[in-house]
């Protein structure tokens, strides 16, 4: 069968059509997405909008793509990439630091070690920290029903809706995210002199 003898994937489905089907994605949950955004902004407002994100391009869209699930409701995604976010960002800042030296792949509770003995985090931050990769672990690794962090165990456990413990498991991630980089290490600071009002 040659290239022109494949017919397009999409060749059913009209540019109209599609655009209907995005627009009524982006309609649901509106008000919820609002609200969404909305806290973003104010955790932005309180943790600082000017950080150092050590860890580059892979840091860097992690953020971005974390804030964006968040915003449309993309719960378990939210989670994933916030945790890569942390992850990341700590080692980059321990190795860019030059604070230690780190073997070539490093493990995230090492990290947290080396961190929290920098003066970095204190035994409260590691202890939230840890519980993001317990929530992670489960939507990476299969977990049968039998397993406590099992999400349909979870769900049966609470009496809550697995949709509902995913949204609440995604605001925990975005705001813990939102602290680290808020912390002193990343925060940059404005200088004096563009702080002062004009007369």
């Amino acid at each position: 069968m040659s290239g022109n003898d494949q017919g397009d994937m999409l060749s059913g489905i009209s540019d109209v059509s599609l655009m209907k089907f995005l627009l009524e994605d982006l309609h649901d949950d509106l008000l919820g997405k609002v609200q969404r955004f909305r806290y973003l902004h104010d955790l932005g407002e309180q943790n600082g909008r000017r950080t150092m994100l050590f860890g580059g391009h892979v840091t860097h869209n992690a953020w971005i793509e974390a804030r964006s699930s968040f915003v449309h409701g993309n719960y378990v995604a939210t989670v994933l990439l916030c945790q890569s976010l942390i992850e990341n960002l700590l080692a980059a800042f321990l190795h860019g630091g030059l604070l230690d030296e780190l073997p070539p792949r490093i493990q995230f509770d090492e990290t947290l070690k080396r961190c929290k003995a920098a003066g970095i985090l204190t035994d409260e931050e590691v202890k939230e920290l840890k519980e993001l990769v317990a929530l992670r672990n489960p939507l990476t690794h299969f977990r049968n029903v039998d397993d406590d962090r099992n999400l349909d165990r979870r769900s049966i456990a609470t009496g809550r809706y697995t949709s509902d413990i995913l949204s609440k498991d995604a605001w925990c991630a975005i705001t813990l995210a939102s602290r680290m980089m808020g912390k002193p290490q990343f925060r940059l600071y404005d200088h004096p002199d563009s702080l002062r009002t004009k007369s």
